[in-house]
């Protein structure tokens, strides 16, 4: 499912008329209650019965294509397109060396480097003597998504003593400003289409208040961004406009991101021209603009209430 990308996505392939098959690794996975939903239990991306498990259901079930919600199952994906081709089943990825460079942060650091574009400073565990004093800092995983073992410290100590604790670490330079996301959809001759909106409130890791804006500097640093790891389909990319004006690219995701809603609600049809692209349709760009003073919340809320029998039956993989 992949959490909040997860859920966005169900629910606008839901309204377009598609029938979804929800997968996870968690027999309560929250997603698995959505409705309308065909919930099915499966292997860990990084377990070796992952891709056994993932054709099996392909082929049950007759599923016409996979769009992943999260980043640990794009690798093994990826290890699985010839198969998948083969059965049928449509998916829609940039290649390996692209996956890789945005899925580690270390290497797309390395490549927006190459490519003259404006990132954080960033430095491996073995380097942070070379930390200039009072910079401020993240210390967090190279691979990985939303939150998850993030840590914001001022000192070059702190930083040695979490890069002991959190699980293949770098250490970067911390940003300040106006944090941005851009949901971008690229067809596969390169074209891309780009909805900008501020993180103007954000809670572990999510914006819970975000609102569309216009920005020619920060929309063609994302096309020059999308154009230097070759990024094709749904992604999304992050940075922050700087207090002086500048623009910094932090990250990009090779999936939808968990606020893309909101680039739907302001106009762009990204779930319903990611679809066309999937299937090898063209991409009609004239649906992907947007609105800009849009805004969207996000909140915590009760998906179901129920029997714990129906949970159970879930977690054994029988039908709800």
């Amino acid at each position: 499912m992949g959490a909040n990308p997860g859920f966005g996505l169900t629910r606008s392939l839901t309204r377009l008329g598609h029938k979804v098959i929800a997968a996870d690794a968690n027999p309560l996975a929250p997603g698995f209650l959505l409705p309308g939903v065909v919930p099915q239990v499966i292997p860990l991306a990084t377990e070796p019965d992952y891709p056994s498990a993932l054709a099996k259901i392909c082929r049950d079930l007759a599923v016409d294509a996979v769009v992943a919600g999260i980043e640990n199952d794009i690798p093994p994906l990826l290890t699985m397109r010839s198969q998948l081709d083969a059965d049928g089943v449509r998916l829609w990825l940039p290649d390996a060396e692209s996956v890789r460079s945005c899925i580690d942060k270390a290497e797309f650091h390395q490549v927006l480097t190459e490519h003259g574009i404006a990132t954080p400073r960033t430095w491996r565990p073995e380097a942070i003597d070379h930390v200039p004093d009072g910079t401020g800092l993240v210390v967090k995983p190279r691979r990985g998504h939303g939150a998850q073992h993030v840590h914001f410290v001022d000192r070059r100590e702190h930083a040695r003593v979490l890069c002991e604790l959190v699980p293949e670490p770098m250490v970067q330079e911390r940003v300040y400003g106006s944090e941005f996301t851009a949901d971008c959809l690229v067809d596969d001759t390169g074209r891309a289409s780009v909805v900008l909106r501020r993180r103007d409130l954000v809670k572990a890791g999510l914006a819970a208040v975000s609102t569309t804006f216009d920005d020619t500097t920060v929309h063609d640093l994302v096309v020059k961004t999308l154009d230097a790891v070759r990024a094709r389909g749904l992604c999304c990319a992050q940075g922050f406009i700087r207090d002086d004006g500048s623009v910094t690219i932090t990250e990009l995701n090779v999936r939808v991101a968990g606020g893309f809603p909101l680039a739907e609600a302001a106009g762009a049809d990204l779930v319903g021209q990611m679809v066309n692209g999937l299937f090898g349709l063209p991409v009609d760009h004239t649906r992907l603009t947007y609105r800009a003073g849009v805004f969207l919340t996000n909140y915590v809320e009760t998906l179901a209430v129920g029997d714990t029998a129906e949970l159970a039956a879930i977690a054994k993989g029988e039908p709800s």
